[in-house]
C-alpha cells in the first residue's frame, strides 16, 4: 500500500471544479503519475499525482480540507 502525501501547504480539492467529477474515486484504477487531486494556496493550484499504479483507496482528507507538506491524502494499493 502507498501513501500519497501533499508536498505542500493548502486547500486540497477532490476535484477541478466545483461542479466537475471527483478526479478519482476510491475503487477506481490509476496510473503512476495520474492526477488524484489539487492543492490550492494564494489562488495557485499544484496538481497532485499518484506515486505508482494500483487502486485507489480512502481518502484520509476530505475535499476543501486544509492540509500540510507530508499529509496522507490518499492511499493506493499497489497493482
Amino acid at each position: 500500500m502507498a501513501d500519497i502525501v501533499t508536498p505542500l501547504p493548502g486547500v486540497f480539492y477532490h476535484r477541478p471544479a466545483p461542479d466537475k467529477d471527483p478526479f478519482v474515486r476510491p475503487g477506481d484504477t490509476v496510473e503512476k503519475g495520474q492526477v488524484i487531486g489539487i492543492v490550492e494556496i494564494m489562488k495557485q493550484f499544484t496538481e497532485v499525482t499518484a506515486d505508482c499504479a494500483g487502486v485507489v483507496g480512502e481518502f484520509q482528507v476530505e475535499d476543501s480540507a486544509t492540509v500540510n507538506p507530508g499529509d496522507v491524502l490518499v492511499t493506493i494499493q499497489e497493482a
